[in-house]
């Protein structure tokens, strides 16, 4: 009997079953960058504890390390491992026979997280699904070969919000690509676009990150600006 060589991705598996290290993972994939207390504080553990998963985490390419000063930043490597823990959380809460408006996503934290999250830089949840639908139906995005560009359309109202889209670079699979809400089973949109539109809520203040948590939150100003774009009630 010839024995099946190991899947490649049982490694990662591994490295990402850890209950401790899961949590690292998720507390990352909330920032860009954070350091080692940082990181230690959300997971629960102590700084040396942290530091020894960290270096595991680091030699199994899941987070890259970035020192300046007397400190070291820690952030996922990429969008990939991002959207592979995305799909991992998204398998974890299925459940075929469960209403996603009810149960847990009502209640609590997870109504925030449900409400509006930042997953690996760009907006998740409710408001992400909505921006995701926006921008497809204002036109303001157009796909060739399966990337995305912003159409002439889509530079005029984005500019009117205060985002240059032409400032933009997008990588190979253009300036935003569809991502799989693990809340709402719907896109929403990841991306060099949909990062820096989150940057540009976040510092006008429309949007505002809760401490410890991935959970945003969106401000009176954000409601007053953002209406028409993500479909909310008026008031």
């Amino acid at each position: 009997m010839i024995e099946a060589p190991e899947p490649r991705f049982a490694r990662i598996a591994t490295m990402i079953g850890d209950p401790t290290r899961a949590r690292m993972l998720g507390a990352l994939l909330g920032r860009e960058y954070m350091t080692a207390g940082e990181i230690a504080h959300a997971s629960g553990v102590t700084p040396q504890t942290a530091s020894a998963h960290l270096a595991k985490l680091c030699d199994a390419d899941l987070v890259v390390a970035r020192t300046q000063g007397r400190h070291r930043y820690f952030r996922l490597t990429d969008g990939d491992v991002a959207h592979a823990l995305e799909a991992l959380a998204l398998i974890a809460e299925r459940d075929a026979t469960a209403d996603p408006v009810a149960g847990k996503w009502s209640r609590g934290s997870y109504r925030r997280l449900r409400e509006a999250r930042s997953c690996y830089g760009h907006l998740a949840g409710r408001l992400g699904v909505a921006l995701h639908d926006a921008l497809i139906g204002r036109g303001a995005l157009s796909f060739e070969g399966g990337a995305a560009r912003v159409t002439e359309t889509g530079h005029d109202e984005l500019l009117a919000i205060g985002v240059d889209a032409r400032a933009i670079a997008g990588g190979r699979r253009g300036v935003a690509y569809p991502c799989i809400d693990w809340s709402e089973r719907r896109d929403h949109f990841a991306g060099p676009l949909a990062v820096a539109m989150l940057d540009h809520f976040v510092a006008r203040r429309w949007l505002l990150r809760a401490p410890d948590s991935r959970a945003l939150t969106l401000t009176a100003a954000g409601r007053r600006s953002l209406t028409d774009w993500l479909a909310l009630a008026s008031g």
